[in-house]
C-alpha cells in the first residue's frame, strides 16, 4: 500500500470462484484511478466471505473508474502474452500478493483485450 499514490491506475483481479455448480474463472473486471492516499479504516464495508474469518480489510484507498469492463476478462488466455508472468505454468504465484506492479505494455494489452482504450493516466 505504501507504493500506491494518487494518479496510479489499478486493475481489479478476481480469483476463480465456485458458485453452486458453476466455476467462475479468474478474471480482470476493470481499471480504476487512485484518487486518495492509502489509509486505514476498520469500519466494516461488506460481509466477509466465510473462509476469511472476521477480516475487515482495513487498508483502503479511494478510486474512480477508468474502464469497468462490460464482461469480466478471463485471465488465463492472457498469460502467454503478459510479460510480468515469467513462469507461464505456475502463473498464479505471480498474483499471490495483495498488489503487484505490472509493465505499461501489459496494462495496455489487458485493456485492448477487454475492448477498452488505454489513456495516459
Amino acid at each position: 500500500m505504501q507504493r500506491v499514490k494518487p494518479g496510479d491506475t489499478i486493475l481489479v483481479y478476481v480469483r476463480q470462484e465456485k458458485e453452486d455448480d458453476t466455476i467462475l474463472p479468474s478474471a480482470i473486471t476493470g481499471a480504476y484511478e487512485v484518487v486518495s492516499e492509502p489509509y486505514e479504516d476498520h469500519a466494516r464495508l461488506f460481509t466477509t466471505p466465510p473462509h476469511m474469518g472476521d477480516e475487515v480489510f482495513p487498508f483502503r484507498m479511494k478510486v474512480k473508474p477508468v474502464a469497468v469492463f462490460p464482461e469480466p476478462l478471463e485471465f488465463k488466455p492472457l498469460i502467454p502474452d503478459l510479460t510480468f508472468i515469467t513462469n507461464k505454468k505456475m502463473w498464479s504465484g505471480h498474483l499471490r500478493q495483495a498488489m503487484r506492479e505490472i509493465p505499461e505494455e501489459d496494462y495496455r494489452l489487458i485493456l485492448r483485450r477487454a475492448g477498452e482504450e488505454a489513456t495516459d493516466a
